[in-house]
């Protein structure tokens, strides 16, 4: 059987494309206009980093550069978007809710299976303690409940009970996050959060499954079955397989071949025609990603696509780091150019190091490009000016 075939110079573009990542960024980058980005992409991943711009803003500004991050807060006001679980902690649109809970049950489940092993004790018994008084007084941070109790001191994931409790009920669906202070959570019942045209409206396993691969594969554009299934991490194995077995009986979907990085090729799943379209055309533009981008979060698949092999460092012993802890991917076009160490100081953007890839120069018109993204990044930052290490530019 003969497959159709897509090139890796055409996989790259339909991958950018689907992902906003290729044509010169235009837009509003608020209202509906954020919301449509948002829609796009499926989900946009939360993250705590802050040494520049939070991940979430940085995925958003670099699709629309006249972005500024209180407009994500007033799209979450605005219950045009909700925060749940895909891999991470996420911003998804508020279409998504009747969906997500199929994921609250299932992640229910398994935290029960695995939290009384790694949790604190007692904090199933602050559930209906936490409930009552967010029902009776409102809103609630993790630092307003939980008096009396010992603060965790042990790592990330040693929360005191009330805190446990609090995001069990979250993860389950009794609870929603209404807003963010600063970056801490507040905790309302769902109830209260959920517009009620998508709190009461209802799915079955099936349409779930449907509406999730589908989507997934329509945001990709080609991948395997276990890449569309861990897009959103919403349906099981099984389900997915089944899936994929009937969307190639019904004619939904085909199998195709695509060229990676290093010229061999890969089985993937697509919509008919794919490999026949049009190959968008890419900008001719640098732009600096987030570590985070949904783009890069299948570091393997990174690699294969654009030979672009990353990894963030943070857990690195210094002496063995190449790169910086938390170096910011930069691209052009269809590849990765390089990745740069830099953080928001004293006012300014500290550009500790740019290491261009592998046979990447940098002549005047990269440099320029790269300056022009830089003094772009830093208004995002509100940092006020640019500043450089002696010998940024690494060979």
């Amino acid at each position: 059987m003969i497959r159709p075939r897509l090139s890796n110079a055409a996989a790259r573009a339909h991958f950018l494309d689907r992902h906003g990542l290729l044509a010169a960024p235009v837009g509003a980058g608020r209202g509906n206009d954020l919301a449509e980005v948002i829609g796009a992409l499926g989900f946009v991943q939360v993250d705590s980093v802050n040494t520049l711009a939070r991940a979430h803003d940085l995925i958003l500004w670099s699709r629309r550069p006249r972005y500024r991050p209180p407009e994500l807060d007033r799209l979450l006001a605005g219950r045009r978007v909700f925060e749940h679980w895909t891999h991470d902690a996420a911003v998804l649109p508020i279409e998504a809710f009747p969906h997500w809970r199929l994921k609250f049950d299932r992640d229910r489940a398994d935290l029960d299976r695995r939290w009384p092993a790694s949790r604190r004790e007692g904090w199933h018994h602050r559930m209906d303690g936490v409930l009552k008084r967010i029902a009776e007084h409102g809103p609630v941070t993790s630092a307003e409940v939980g008096e009396g109790e010992e603060k965790g001191g042990g790592g990330w994931w040693d929360w005191h009970p009330s805190k446990t409790a609090l995001e069990y009920l979250w993860r389950s669906g009794e609870l929603a996050i209404t807003r963010r202070e600063g970056f801490r959570k507040v905790y309302d019942l769902t109830e209260r959060v959920i517009p009620p045209e998508w709190l009461n409206r209802r799915t079955d396993p099936g349409e779930t499954v449907d509406w999730a691969m589908a989507g997934a594969l329509d945001r990709l554009g080609f991948s395997t079955v276990g890449e569309v299934r861990a897009f959103q991490d919403l349906v099981t194995p099984g389900e997915a397989t089944g899936w994929v077995k009937a969307a190639l009986a019904d004619g939904r979907i085909e199998e195709i071949e695509v060229q990676t990085a290093d010229g061999r090729l890969r089985r993937c799943l697509a919509r008919p025609g794919l490999a026949e379209e049009k190959v968008p055309e890419a900008a001719v533009r640098v732009r600096v990603l987030s570590p985070f981008d949904p783009a890069l979060r299948d570091r393997a698949r990174t690699e294969r696509l654009f030979g672009f092999r990353y990894r963030i460092e943070i857990f690195v012993p210094a002496e063995r780091r190449r790169y910086g802890y938390y170096v910011f991917p930069v691209w052009e076009g269809l590849r990765a150019v390089g990745r740069i160490d830099m953080k928001r100081e004293e006012g300014c953007l500290a550009v500790r190091a740019f290491w261009p890839e592998t046979g990447v120069s940098m002549g005047p018109s990269r440099r320029a490009r790269l300056m022009a993204e830089l003094e772009r990044v830093a208004r995002l930052g509100g940092c006020g000016d640019l500043r450089f290490d002696p010998g940024w530019l690494r060979g």
